[in-house]
């Protein structure tokens, strides 16, 4: 059974940078030895070169495989080129045993909008078109999808996400992560499970909330989605029927 860690949203070099939970993360991800880590964006703060730097020495500690996006923050300060130097391609694949992954990067230099373009919707489209039959599909981001309650005023969903949407829904999408928000949350719609991460390693959380990640077990016929707050609260638990792809028994 695949299991995958959704992290979002560390922020190194922000003032709010907590680097003891991202310890006591770092730390039991050696221990559970999962598949797969996502980091759906906002690796640092500003997307200045020396936060880069931080941001790798942190990312390098991780022994997992790994599926990197930047973020709005990360794309600040034309930081994106920084990205591709340090963690690779902003559009890419990764596959696991029954589980195919498409990442897109979502962020605009300088803005906190975020927008994949149409001009990327035929190469998200060959990429789903490559999924192995039967394979659970995933589509990994930084902007959310759909707004996320408990998150303010709602200002920075994807400019195109009813168009995307569309592209997920009739490519048979399974499972989609996503960030930005510092706000855990999980809908479903038509039949994917949108699961949005919090802030993995800051303080800059909204009301009452907690930093936290997620823990995704992709079984042979559901996704299970645990929400973890490093022990402030107990974990949330999702489970969500597959009822298109299946990972092979």
């Amino acid at each position: 059974m695949p299991r995958v860690y959704h992290l979002s949203d560390i922020h190194v070099g922000s003032a709010h940078f907590l680097p003891e939970l991202l310890e006591r993360l770092i730390e039991e991800i050696r221990a559970e030895r999962p598949d797969l880590v996502v980091v759906a964006g906002d690796l640092t703060d500003k997307g200045l070169p020396h936060q880069y730097a931080e941001a790798k020495r942190w990312i390098d500690r991780i022994e997992a495989p790994l599926l990197l996006t930047p973020g709005n923050h990360d794309s600040r300060n034309v930081g994106y080129v920084h990205f591709e130097e340090l963690f690779g391609a902003r559009y890419r694949t990764h596959r696991l045993p029954g589980v195919y992954l498409v990442a897109a990067d979502s962020s605009e230099p300088d803005l906190d909008e975020g927008r994949i373009g149409r001009t990327i919707y035929p190469w998200l489209e060959e990429a789903f078109h490559r999924a192995p039959e039967g394979a659970v599909r995933v589509f990994v981001t930084h902007h959310h999808l759909l707004p996320v309650p408990g998150a303010g005023r709602e200002r920075n969903i994807l400019q195109d996400a009813g168009d995307l949407l569309r592209l997920l829904v009739e490519h048979e999408v399974d499972l989609v992560l996503t960030g930005h928000k510092h706000v855990p949350w999980v809908w479903r719609f038509e039949g994917m499970l949108i699961v949005n991460a919090g802030t993995a390693a800051t303080n800059r959380v909204r009301g009452k909330g907690h930093p936290s990640y997620a823990v995704i077990d992709l079984g042979p016929d559901r996704v299970t989605v645990r929400q973890r707050y490093y022990g402030a609260r107990p974990d949330e638990v999702y489970h969500h029927p597959l009822t298109k792809g299946v990972i092979p028994r």
